[in-house]
């Protein structure tokens, strides 16, 4: 996509159109990978759901994960996103889940509210331009949105982040000092195949 496309992504408008379209797209759709391609990396981190931990969607857009933890037993969840068009359509297909019309830059959440926080290439779509030297915009938006996940996600919790972007890209906009811990891992791809990453980001739990 052209630079000025890839801007269109960090904001609402784009997205309501392209959720209102009369497609299979507007419907159900899953960047990256679906749920079965990703179900061995998420069942391996994600908390048993017999210990029913509060789990957060970032930028659900109309992706099949929570209908799928859901089947698996994941009870208490919410999924947000800025689109109002696909939050709308959400809540009629799977209403077992708590969808809510939020942009993750300003969550309205309380502190350390959630266990785990999922995102599927949500934060990809905020970033365009060189990530060698990323732009104001781009600078600023991250920054917001991942400070907000910091913030709802509980001590001891976890952020799976599920992402294309290279790992050295990626790690020095995520990181925060004191704050939790980072690993990645590759996921599928290399030999010539599309090559994606599972970021495991750990909350530290509090010293006391």
């Amino acid at each position: 996509m052209a630079k000025e496309s890839l801007e269109e992504l960090a904001h609402p408008e784009y997205w309501d159109k392209r959720y209102a379209a009369n497609d299979d797209d507007a419907k159900r759709y899953d960047w990256l990978r679906n749920f079965e391609t990703l179900k061995p990396f998420l069942l391996a981190r994600l908390p048993s759901p017999e210990t029913d931990p509060k789990i957060l969607h970032l930028g659900s857009g109309n992706s099949t994960l929570p209908a799928d933890l859901s089947n698996l037993g994941y009870e208490d969840q919410t999924a947000v996103d800025f689109s109002a068009t696909v939050i709308a359509n959400m809540k009629a297909t799977s209403p077992e889940i708590a969808w809510m019309e939020m942009d993750i830059r300003n969550l309205t959440f309380e502190a350390e509210s959630f266990d785990v926080c999922i995102d599927k290439a949500t934060l990809d779509a905020m970033l365009y331009g060189s990530l060698w030297d990323p732009e104001d915009e781009v600078r600023a938006n991250v920054k917001a949105y991942v400070d907000e996940v910091a913030r709802v996600l509980k001590p001891g919790g976890v952020w799976v982040y599920v992402t294309w972007r290279q790992p050295h890209f990626v790690k020095p906009l995520v990181s925060r000092k004191g704050v939790w811990s980072v690993d990645v891992e590759v996921l599928g791809g290399g030999e010539g195949g599309f090559e994606y990453f599972g970021f495991l980001i750990k909350k530290l739990q509090k010293e006391g």
